[in-house]
């Protein structure tokens, strides 16, 4: 009689914990982490494992209030003792967050589009003088600008096929990431694509200035100097007069 009464008061425990899982697990679904943060505190400290891994993930997230992963990792081993296979798979994830904890601080904190603009992409300003004088000149000018605006092109259709550059996390970085992580990096990426599409537009209008300027004066002296060739007697002539200059002397 004692046994069947023990196990009927097992039962009914049970069921009293299942439902207050399930309150716990609603208030959870529709954002209320406060008290979905109590429920799961009383129920972990009471033993119940998948309250435990919950609580967990609750740390581990920032939907405790802030991330907190000592205590998320306090909770997933309490419930992977247990044999919880979620909280022994997160375990095994903040493990590998500490092992790999640069490259994830190198996407939230410190990528600056380096890779974009090295390389074939390492477009090089050309040297444009004020004027050219000479045809030589002009072709080397010319050489080096047809150089600097393919490089340019090219430069600019990868950034735009590179959008948004969230995308260039590896995948495997991105499965480490908390959503505090995830955030801040899409944020900032953001703020590095535009930074590197204003770089371009600003650099891209001042060597397009020189070099409007440069072709404007260069075709003012050829045509100058053309003008100045037509009218008086051509180089062949000249040529011929002073040779006869130097045989009457």
């Amino acid at each position: 009689m004692k046994r069947v009464l023990f196990l009927a008061g097992l039962l009914a425990c049970s069921a009293v914990h299942a439902d207050a899982l399930s309150d716990a697990n609603a208030l959870f679904a529709s954002k209320a982490y406060p008290q979905a943060l109590a429920a799961y505190t009383k129920l972990a400290n009471a033993g119940n494992v998948e309250a435990q891994q919950h609580l967990g993930e609750m740390y581990f997230y920032g939907e405790a209030g802030a991330v907190d992963e000592a205590k998320a990792e306090t909770w997933f081993r309490k419930a992977a003792a247990k044999g919880n296979a979620v909280a022994l798979a997160s375990i095994e994830l903040i493990k590998q967050r500490g092992t790999r904890r640069a490259e994830i601080l190198h996407w939230v904190e410190q990528y600056q589009g380096e890779d974009l603009k090295t390389g074939k992409f390492n477009c090089t300003v050309p040297r444009i003088p004020a004027v050219s004088k000479q045809s030589e000149d002009i072709e080397r000018v010319s050489a080096s600008i047809a150089k600097w605006q393919n490089c340019f092109n090219d430069y600019v259709t990868n950034l735009k096929a590179a959008a948004p550059l969230v995308k260039r996390i590896p995948a495997d970085i991105v499965k480490l990431m908390n959503q505090a992580e995830t955030m801040r990096a899409s944020e900032r990426l953001a703020g590095v694509e535009e930074n590197l599409s204003e770089e371009a537009r600003v650099g891209s209008k001042l060597v397009l200035a020189d070099v409007a300027a440069w072709r404007s004066a260069t075709t003012a002296y050829v045509k100058e100097r053309n003008a100045i060739v037509e009218s008086g007697p051509s180089e062949e002539r000249a040529r011929d007069i002073e040779a006869r200059k130097r045989n009457y002397n």
